[in-house]
């Protein structure tokens, strides 16, 4: 993944209820060769179809660490280089596979200018099931001032 390049964001320039930048991922099985081997879960239900149909699944599917990545990737790329995640917490309700596209969003929940802190939600969802990980966050913007 590459981290995408913006102008620096200011506390003072967002609202609650604005929608951050997300991003869309076409999930496929070099991609997913790729997860396993970097993050080296090698957990069958993230490489081997019979064993993960076998507990139950449609498909293999895509491991916590690779979601949670994806996540910050939409936190960072909001703050950029002179913002902060402070926090970050989500649930793991559904899968992400092979074949679907996985589109990372959020908005903005909540502003608290004594601290510069901003609540997000945000959220992986894909075309097969809606969404997947619900998630909130806690960000420090700089102030302009």
């Amino acid at each position: 993944m590459t981290r995408k390049t913006h102008t620096q964001l200011y506390f003072e320039d967002v609202n609650v209820g604005d929608e951050l930048p997300g991003f869309t991922v076409k999930l496929d099985a070099t991609r997913m060769v790729k997860q396993v081997s970097g993050s080296q879960d090698f957990y069958e239900v993230h490489h081997d179809t019979a064993f993960a149909q076998a507990g139950g699944h449609k498909d293999i599917f895509y491991n916590t660490g690779w979601t949670r990545a994806n996540l910050g990737r939409l936190l960072t790329d909001f703050v950029g280089d002179e913002g902060w995640v402070k926090k970050m917490r989500f649930e793991m309700r559904r899968m992400n596979m092979n074949g679907d596209t996985m589109k990372v969003k959020g908005k903005i929940a909540g502003k608290r200018p004594e601290t510069n802190e901003i609540d997000i939600e945000l959220w992986a969802e894909n075309d097969r099931e809606g969404i997947t990980t619900p998630a909130s966050a806690t960000v420090t913007l700089p102030g302009k001032g």
